[in-house]
């Protein structure tokens, strides 16, 4: 290490390399934690959470490989605490919450928890995670109603408040949170788990700097952030100067706006790039508006995505980018818009559209359009027709895009999300649910020279008068892109079931089941890329065999594999 003329310190690439993985490893093993002490299946089970290490400004230092439309987002959740907080005001052992989507937020049920890490009684950093918790109150169970129209029917809202100071509980706090949620024991003990991931993160943190030295590790801060920048900015150089745009449609809002705009202009110059969402719509009376923070989150996503996710995600990589998002807009909407849907679905949108204009900027390694959105789905009881007083909240997956080369994945978790579906045993065990059917969805994926990923099958069967249910899902009306020629993939198709009569669910939907009531929910394929007459026809015998495609959906589209059987 050396000191320059400036008095900032210049560390050698293997130190800097050695530092900028151990600050990962910080972020991994606190998100481990979180993960093995939490209580709600959608912690333990899908992995709805994220935790990440900052510098004492607030800057993303690292963070641990789990969900995107997080951990983009949490910048601006960690200086909400900022300026809410006197650094010097967060004495050594505090933990601060808030969930405030108008105030670094991305919706309310995702509670953030940032704790200061101090050397000496001098402030280095902070640790933080985000958790998506399975109720936060409001108007339904698991707070993801689909017909709300304000904030204020979405659960409580939390501003950055102390739960934890000098070490010890703020009991009046906690309380008060809890009394505002259902299933409170529960949401204590994921409280307590996003307190026990950030003691870790405390503990590592203060290692390293006994380790290392305050000015090798407040060096490397500067050092990792530089280095981010310096690569994205020389990715960002080899795409060609141009401007590039593209237009995608969320389905509806849930109460009767339909076909809502998302519009997008790239703009690459040297080595930087300007995002403008000029042209969107406004916000609109449902649940989709999206917080400008996951209007941010994805298009950090998009880009690292599109040209080169190795680089280490930091906010380095964030600085050759500008964003322009119309006020009062879809995704730069005002208080108290209902936004709970926009960190779900308009999410999915936002990164569709902004892959599809920089297909335009001829880079090749970009997907067909993926299944587009993550499926929402509650279930709860503890009303006067139910034993039981529970949330459970999962998202499904579905199929991803085609791309260069491969097919795409089937049944997965795309873009914006990176959790993983409940298990049925985990289901059945913890829930008065039934889980009757799950699968692959076949003839879903979009037919292409690289067929797009399948969708999935869920059937969920109510085991008790009073179930409430919500479904925030959206690709029920407008199709995954295919791309160079691919066909789109399928839309979503839900039903519910009673006795024995099949009623179409609108995308966005609340309802009371009844005892019996079975909930058919068939999510997006992904679009296929390429020429659908181009595909190898060991390719179609394989999905054949797999029930992956029928043999009409091959007539109809890979007239080569009649030939080559003929």
């Amino acid at each position: 290490m050396k000191e320059t003329k400036s008095g900032n310190y210049s560390l050698d690439p293997v130190t800097l390399e050695v530092l900028r993985n151990s600050f990962a490893m910080v972020a991994e093993e606190m998100s481990a934690n979180l993960v093995r002490t939490s209580y709600s299946p959608n912690i333990k089970e899908r992995r709805d959470s994220s935790c990440a290490l900052f510098d004492r400004k607030g800057k993303l230092i690292a963070q641990a490989e789990n969900i995107p439309v997080h951990l983009g987002a949490m910048p601006r959740a960690v200086n909400a605490v900022l300026d809410e907080f006197d650094p010097a005001r967060l004495e050594p052992g505090s933990a601060v919450i808030h969930n405030d989507p108008y105030e670094g937020g991305v919706h309310l049920p995702d509670i953030t928890m940032v704790s200061p890490v101090h050397h000496r009684e001098s402030l280095i950093g902070f640790v933080a995670n985000r958790a998506h918790h399975a109720d936060v109150g409001g108007s339904s169970p698991g707070s993801l109603s689909a017909d709300s129209k304000s904030i204020y029917a979405e659960g409580l809202q939390i501003p950055p408040v102390r739960l934890v100071r000098e070490g010890e509980m703020c009991d009046e706090v906690m309380r008060f949170v809890l009394a505002n949620m259902r299933a409170p024991a529960e949401r204590e003990g994921d409280l307590r788990a996003q307190l026990a991931a950030n003691y870790t993160g405390e503990k590592r943190f203060r290692e390293l700097i006994a380790e290392h030295g305050k000015e090798k590790i407040t060096a490397a801060f500067a050092d990792v952030l530089n280095y981010s920048e310096k690569r994205t900015r020389s990715r960002i150089r080899s795409l060609p100067d141009g401007s590039y745009g593209a237009v995608d449609f969320l389905d509806d809002d849930g109460c009767g706006t339909t076909d809502i705009r998302v519009e997008v202009r790239v703009e690459v110059k040297d080595d930087v790039v300007s995002v403008d969402f000029a042209g969107t719509h406004d916000q609109v009376e449902g649940p989709v508006n999206a917080p400008i923070a996951v209007t941010e989150s994805a298009t950090y996503y998009s880009l690292r995505a599109a040209t080169d996710p190795s680089i280490p995600p930091n906010s380095g990589c964030y600085r050759p980018i500008s964003i322009e998002v119309p006020e009062k807009s879809l995704l730069n909407p005002v208080k108290p818009a209902s936004v709970v849907g926009g960190n779900l679905e308009t999410s999915q949108r936002i990164v569709d559209v902004i892959l599809a204009a920089l297909a335009g900027a001829g880079i090749g390694s970009i997907p067909a359009g993926s299944n587009g959105s993550m499926n929402n789905v509650t279930f709860g009881g503890g009303g006067k027709k139910s034993s039981a007083d529970y949330t459970f909240y999962e998202t499904i997956g579905g199929g991803s895009g085609g791309c260069p080369g491969k097919d795409g994945v089937d049944g997965i978790h795309c873009h914006m999300t990176n959790t993983r579906n409940t298990p049925v045993e985990v289901i059945e065990r913890n829930y008065p649910l039934r889980v009757e059917k799950y699968g692959f969805r076949r003839d879903s994926g979009g037919a292409g020279k690289y067929r797009g990923g399948l969708g999935l099958v869920r059937e969920i069967r109510a085991l008790e008068d009073g179930t409430e249910f919500s479904l925030l899902s959206d690709r029920r009306t407008h199709r995954p892109r295919g791309f160079s020629g691919g066909k789109p993939g399928q839309s979503g198709k839900d039903v519910l079931i009673r006795n024995k009569e099949k009623r179409p669910l609108p995308a966005k939907v609340t309802k009371e089941l009844r005892q019996g009531d079975l909930v058919c929910l068939r999510t997006p394929g992904g679009g296929g890329y390429g020429d659908p007459r181009e595909r190898q026809p060991e390719r179609i015998a394989r999905d054949l065999r797999e029930d992956r495609v029928s043999r009409e959906r091959v007539k109809n589209n890979y007239p080569q594999y009649e030939s080559f059987q003929g």
